[in-house]
């Protein structure tokens, strides 16, 4: 039977709450009284011995708590963005054992919609799909038997993060009854969140996870995370039809390597959420190359935009090595952000992470992919040709 608990009464629930994989979600005392309200947030849910927790803060800016047996038939979710505003309902149609997509699908798409680097802007990302004919006025799946990429670093930044990726969530299972896809690849702010650094993490989340549940905001993306297990079913590189995703970019030091790209997707996988320490204990041979500071792996990667230097950019004969040993035409990568969406290496890497503006600016946001063609599209719906 669902039981509906205010804030008063978690800090008994919590104490006992998730006790065997060390995730403590006791609220902050003594004086809870004074944390009954938070900004809009959730739904958090947590999935442990067969129970499931839903966590969210109402309309009403209160912190409630549901607790269920499994997965109800039928459940569905209220998502609300930060001002206070219903903006769908979410089916939960699955909660465990997420499968992670094949990294290479050669199924060839008659179109495809690839936007990057959304960090924590619903509005936007909202605006664009719905401007690019993907998704209706009730963030319903409109766009067939296509396709839709989101090209990493949904987290950071703003203040709607949890509702872009219910969004998706939503939106996979839609896609896939007509027939389409939508494919989320993994970025940088992905993994900086799950191993706590959270020096680009709005307030609200901060104070929602240590003043109500005396946690770290990383730790909530723990492995009870249903969202967090989604997530990390992702990859960091993958290939659909004639192109290459991959959040930041591909470097010499990565076509040096032995790892292939689904073992590398398994390895970010299952070190995504530990410790800077803890990675490299575990994953010594390749723990710097994913995480450090050097900035070659296919997170951090900035050299096929940047020319410095100090981002030991590729070379053009490179790329070309690269599209031949994947077969594929083109490479799309966001992370290295620019005021519209441009290529480089003639027209082999596509840089579709921007400095999203306002809504509804001239600026491209995104790019639509038909065949051979690749056009940029702008908040106005205008289809425009990429250049440099």
């Amino acid at each position: 039977m669902k039981k509906i608990y205010s804030i008063y009464f978690l800090l008994g629930l919590f104490i006992t709450a998730f006790y065997s994989c060390g995730e403590d979600l006791t609220p902050v005392g003594p004086d809870i009284a004074e944390i009954t309200h938070f900004r809009n947030d959730g739904p958090y849910l947590f999935y442990e011995n067969g129970k499931l927790k839903i966590l969210e803060v109402t309309k009403e800016n209160t912190l409630n708590i549901r607790e269920e047996s499994g997965l109800p038939a039928g459940l569905k979710l209220d998502v609300y963005s930060d001002d206070n505003q219903l903006l769908f309902q979410v089916p939960i149609n699955k909660i465990e054992n997420f499968e992670r997509p094949a990294w290479e699908d050669r199924t060839e798409y008659a179109k495809t919609f690839a936007v990057s680097d959304l960090h924590g802007r619903f509005d936007l990302f909202a605006a664009i799909l719905k401007t690019g004919e993907v998704i209706n006025d009730k963030y319903e799946w409109i766009y067939g038997s296509n396709h839709l990429v989101i090209d990493g670093d949904i987290f950071d930044r703003g203040a709607d993060v949890l509702p872009i990726l219910w969004l998706i969530y939503k939106l996979e299972f839609e896609a896939k009854t007509v027939g389409g896809r939508v494919t989320t690849i993994l970025g940088d702010h992905e993994e900086m969140i799950m191993r706590d650094n959270l020096k680009y993490t709005y307030a609200k989340y901060n104070t929602l996870s240590q003043r109500a549940m005396n946690m770290t905001y990383g730790k909530m993306w723990g492995l009870t995370n249903v969202m967090g297990n989604w997530l990390r079913s992702k990859n960091t590189i993958q290939i659909v039809g004639e192109n290459l995703y991959v959040h930041a970019g591909l470097s010499k030091a990565f076509m040096e390597r032995e790892e292939t790209i689904p073992e590398i997707n398994e390895l970010v996988s299952k070190s995504i959420y530990l410790s800077k320490e803890e990675r490299k204990k575990q994953y010594p041979d390749i723990a710097d190359f994913l995480y450090s500071d050097s900035y070659n792996g296919p997170l951090w990667y900035r050299g096929m935009v940047k020319t410095g230097s100090d981002y030991s950019p590729i070379k053009e004969a490179d790329v070309d090595k690269l599209l031949a040993e994947y077969d594929v035409k083109r490479i799309i990568i966001g992370h290295t952000e620019n005021s519209r969406v441009k290529y480089t290496y003639n027209k082999k890497v596509y840089d579709i992470c921007v400095n999203h503006p306002k809504a509804f600016e001239k600026e491209t946001r995104a790019v639509v992919i038909e065949g051979d063609d690749i056009k940029a599209i702008n908040d106005e719906g205008e289809l425009v040709t990429i250049k440099k």
